[in-house]
């Protein structure tokens, strides 16, 4: 046995230990797909230098780099949207863009989508290749369509997928528009963030069909959907926890924030709830579910630390202060974003704090609905826009 046959083995194991896979076809895909074959490229080490995050590339010829690419961790693979670990000597300051997600959330995530042997699936966001390479062990070649918005990732990945002697559909285009060539679909998955759910992946779905994608908005909390697709071509379903997050889809990042607002003007009140509260992953969903495309950042402004909320595209903001253990904020715009967060994780803490998993939700053309049973404050509407 290969040293990374034993790998994949042990991987396999550990894997399954943890609770995933629990079912013999996707173990077996697992040992059978040898991962280190999507990380030829090399992929970045996080370094921490108490200042920006620091990134630095571990090239094949590494001493551990065969053994890392076997760990349950989730490996970055190019930062800034063009930048490969090959491009790069030292370190660079910049933002992830791709990565090879950690196994056992992929292994996670093709068994939540509950595939069945001749279901038609399709991958929103190709990466490494990897989690193709296990849906085409899993149903066959045919049977697999991965959609890619960069052309080079997706060559890389196409380039590792014929070494291992897979040949999915692949596609190079925006996947938020899907690919209708091979539709309908039985299943579509997105290893990418989502705000708003693209009403092509319905449409694209055999009714009774299943969608699994994370949902969430631009305060960064988010959680795994499952939903099933409805003749009316709607699809409803519900958060299945455990706060898992990706990188959004591209063209569903938030927009810059251009030149900020006045924010020492607006209207100013004490308020009960602080910015602290969205320290936590599950009020921040919450809070997020009321003003969904609001911004969060922090400001150093004459010795203390303001928190700020905005919505560039409504042009509301709201700023938080603390002192002496009490919270100010100021509002501007034509929404009081404060105010309605507020309400909502009030009526959210009146009620208990359900988790995000009894969320349940509904998508249609028109909107995004979202509520939580037997409680009538905690519902909330997003139309598309």
């Amino acid at each position: 046995m290969s040293d990374d046959q034993e790998l994949r083995r042990v991987l396999a194991a550990q894997l399954a230990a943890g609770g995933h896979p629990r079912t013999p076809p996707w173990r077996a895909a697992v040992e059978a797909v040898p991962r280190h074959e999507f990380l030829r490229g090399g992929f970045f080490d996080r370094i921490d230098t108490g200042g920006p995050t620091a990134w630095t590339p571990v090239m094949p010829d590494a001493p551990l780099w065969l053994k890392r690419c076997y760990e349950d961790e989730s490996l970055v693979t190019q930062i800034a949207g063009t930048i490969a670990p090959r491009d790069i000597r030292g370190e660079i300051m910049r933002s992830p863009t791709s990565s090879s997600t950690m196994p056992s959330l992929v292994v996670r995530m093709l068994e939540d989508l509950q595939v069945e042997d001749g279901h038609r699936v399709m991958e929103i966001g190709t990466g490494t290749g990897y989690s193709t390479a296990l849906m085409c062990h899993r149903l066959g070649d045919d049977l697999v369509t991965t959609v890619e918005v960069d052309a080079e990732v997706s060559g890389r990945a196409g380039a590792a997928l014929g070494a291992c002697g897979y040949a999915p559909h692949r596609i190079v285009g925006d996947g938020l528009g899907g690919h209708k060539d091979n539709a309908p679909y039985d299943r579509v998955i997105a290893t990418c963030g989502l705000v708003t759910l693209p009403t092509a992946w319905i449409e694209q779905t055999r009714p009774g069909g299943i969608i699994l994608a994370t949902l969430g908005g631009w305060m960064y909390s988010s959680e795994l959907a499952r939903l099933s697709v409805h003749k009316d071509g709607s699809a409803s379903g519900r958060f299945l926890g455990g706060q898992i997050s990706f990188m959004l889809a591209r063209p569903q990042q938030p927009p810059p924030l251009g030149v900020l607002p006045d924010l020492d003007h607006g209207e100013e009140r004490e308020t009960v709830l602080g910015a602290d509260l969205i320290q936590d992953w599950d009020a921040r969903f919450f809070a997020q579910l009321a003003a969904p495309r609001a911004q969060r950042i922090s400001l150093d402004r004459d010795g203390r630390t303001e928190h700020v909320l905005i919505d560039v595209e409504v042009g509301s903001w709201a700023a938080l202060t603390e002192t002496s253990g009490r919270w100010t904020v100021r509002q501007g715009g034509p929404d009081r974003t404060w105010d309605d967060i507020e309400q909502t994780v009030t009526a959210w803490r009146d009620a208990g704090s359900p988790s995000i998993s009894e969320v349940q939700f509904r998508v249609t053309a028109d909107a995004h609905t979202y509520w939580v049973d037997e409680h009538p404050a905690l519902r909330w509407e997003h139309p598309r826009t």
